[in-house]
């Protein structure tokens, strides 16, 4: 091999944390195997269903679509007017308003994907704050340092949770903040946190976003499961309170779990400025970054976004099929919790104060393997269980098995 060769004195690149659990439950033979690890919504069948709204909206746009033509950089108008109107939207008002606060000091952009936003983001400060660390809590998901590190940007790792990872601990987040220097930014999930489940209160969240603020530090707000943990309302209150500062912020959203548009890879950044210009002024560069990565975003699941949100009777039916998977998600909660008692595995009752999709069940790696190898069971690092893959049938097989490795 020549000593030029791009493959010349390396290993292979260590596989993704979570992909890799994933492709291990696809290569088990076993009939009975049960797959927590993947982060996406599945119904009580095992499947990730395409919304009837979508498909409604797909069907429209199939016999109205007239051409494949790129988008603009910053996306589609259509989709990112939708977008706003869903992040921003006022408390007890009408479709289409927004948070007074939002209505001009907000500019957005089309992203692939809730990682796009993020990785846009990270970069926006890459290019406007040089020598900015980027602080994020333990645990996050794992791709959240990933990004960081290869945009070459000092990752800081601090504490958030209790060591036993079932509620918040305030004490150490305000430390961190306390620590950053001005200028620095902070990753922060808007609700729904994967992968532990925890979410500060609106009081917290108000206190978090003020002293963020008077601390200089730039808040990038990873809003990845609006809808999924107490309503599309409530679960921004983590914005609300951001905005109240009048402070700068990113706000990273993503269609993936919402509209189950898991592969039209569809998000947007929202950047919020001290003021109109401001928040110009950063989208600008904004720009310039997204025209050396990805140039234009995918247009089809933008389009199927703002047909849906755009059509009042589309609206409502999507609205309530949100509704339906965030109760099934709370329910799975529940009753697994309960089964987890009744099969000898302890007190699991602080499952019922988390919220979304996930939570940790702080699982060794060893448990995790006895999991795989003896139950056909599947999780993540610390035993990350995806509560929507769960199902009346699977939850007392999974149920004992958690009790059985950690007897």
């Amino acid at each position: 091999m020549s000593e030029g060769a791009l493959s010349a004195r390396i290993s292979d690149a260590p596989g993704d944390p979570i992909f890799g659990i994933v492709e291990l439950h696809r290569a088990d033979a076993r009939p009975h195997k049960i797959n927590l690890a993947a982060g996406v919504y599945m119904d009580e069948q095992g499947v990730t269903p395409i919304l009837p709204s979508v498909r409604t909206a797909e069907e429209r746009l199939l016999a109205s679509t007239t051409s494949k033509l790129y988008m603009p950089i910053s996306g589609d108008p259509a989709y990112l007017a939708a977008a706003k109107s869903l992040l921003f939207r006022t408390v007890g008002g009408a479709w289409g308003e927004i948070e007074p606060a939002a209505t001009d000091c907000v500019q957005m952009i089309h992203t692939p994907g809730g990682t796009g936003a993020v990785r846009l983001a990270v970069d926006v400060v890459s290019r406007l704050r040089p020598g900015a660390e980027i602080w994020v809590g333990e645990p996050t998901w794992p791709n959240h340092t990933q990004i960081i590190e290869s945009s070459r940007i000092t990752a800081r790792r601090h504490d958030w949770i209790t060591d036993d990872a079932r509620s918040l601990n305030t004490s150490a987040l305000f430390d961190a903040i306390a620590a950053a220097k001005g200028g620095d930014a902070m990753i922060l999930h808007g609700a729904c946190h994967n992968p532990t489940g925890i979410d500060p209160t609106p009081e917290q969240w108000g206190e978090i976003a003020k002293q963020i603020a008077h601390r200089g530090i730039l808040p990038i707000l990873d809003f990845a499961y609006q809808g999924f943990g107490d309503g599309l309302i409530e679960d921004a209150a983590s914005l609300r309170a951001f905005l109240a500062t009048g402070s700068e912020a990113l706000v990273a959203s993503s269609s993936s779990k919402n509209f189950a548009l898991y592969n039209e890879r569809v998000g947007s950044l929202a950047i919020i400025g001290a003021d109109a210009a401001a928040a110009s002024s950063i989208a600008s560069h904004a720009r310039m970054a997204v025209r050396t990565m990805w140039s234009n975003p995918p247009a089809h699941g933008g389009a199927i976004v703002s047909t849906i949100l755009g059509d009042a009777t589309l609206r409502a039916q999507w609205e309530g099929e949100v509704s339906a998977m965030r109760t099934r998600i709370t329910e799975s909660r529940t009753t697994f919790a309960a089964a987890l008692t009744a099969a000898g595995a302890g007190d699991f009752s602080y499952l019922l104060d988390h919220h979304g999709m996930f939570s940790l069940l702080g699982l060794t790696d060893d448990q995790l393997k006895r999991l795989r190898d003896e139950h056909a069971v599947y999780l993540v690092a610390r035993g990350r269980i995806n509560m929507a893959g769960l199902s009346a049938a699977k939850i007392p097989i999974v149920a004992k098995a958690v009790a059985s490795v950690l007897a």
